[in-house]
């Protein structure tokens, strides 16, 4: 059975900067839950950063590929460089799904760490751009698929998929037996 790495705030975890979750009540959601394939993380936490914490966003580059090459950064709206901390968070995400041979991560949208499809621009005026998180970025580039919490059909879809290709083919009966 396929695991699926899942952002902790999605599981209602209360993690996120502000000290809030972002429970999604999704039922593909709450099937992987009750069939046991999710394994929570969050990467912010796992970086050593606390609940709550200053605001962070990407600068100087368009997302987290540029920060895991040292050519953008990740800022908190206290003006601190916590780059190291999101970095070594998407690193333990990436250890985590390694462990598990996980394929599918599903992350919370828009955050400097998870965000799959955007993230805010750095100037903390709630603008988005097109880019991804750091851990969706390291997360992806290692080959695993990362959807946002938006996607969640298109994610089963994938497990569906993958677990048929992978599924052990049964030895036709024995027909005179």
């Amino acid at each position: 059975m396929e695991s699926v790495l899942v952002s902790s705030c999605l599981l209602g975890q209360a993690v996120r900067y502000d000290g809030s979750d972002k429970l999604c009540r999704h039922a593909v959601l709450q099937r992987w839950i009750d069939e046991g394939r999710v394994l929570a993380v969050c990467p912010e936490i796992a970086g050593g950063l606390p609940t709550p914490r200053p605001a962070a966003e990407i600068v100087g580059g368009v997302g987290g590929l540029e920060v895991l090459a040292g050519m953008a950064k990740v800022v908190d709206s206290a003006a601190q460089n916590v780059s190291m901390e999101f970095i070594k968070g998407a690193e333990y995400a990436l250890e985590r799904a390694k462990s598990k041979g996980i394929r599918i991560a599903v992350l919370k949208e828009g955050s400097p760490s998870c965000g799959s499809n955007y993230i805010y621009d750095g100037t903390f005026t709630a603008n988005t751009i097109g880019g991804l998180g750091v851990t969706a970025a390291l997360l992806e580039k290692a080959g695993i698929q990362v959807f946002s919490e938006a996607e969640l059909e298109e994610a089963d879809a994938l497990l569906k998929q993958l677990e048929m290709t992978c599924a052990p083919h049964r030895q036709p009966k024995n027909p005179g037996s």
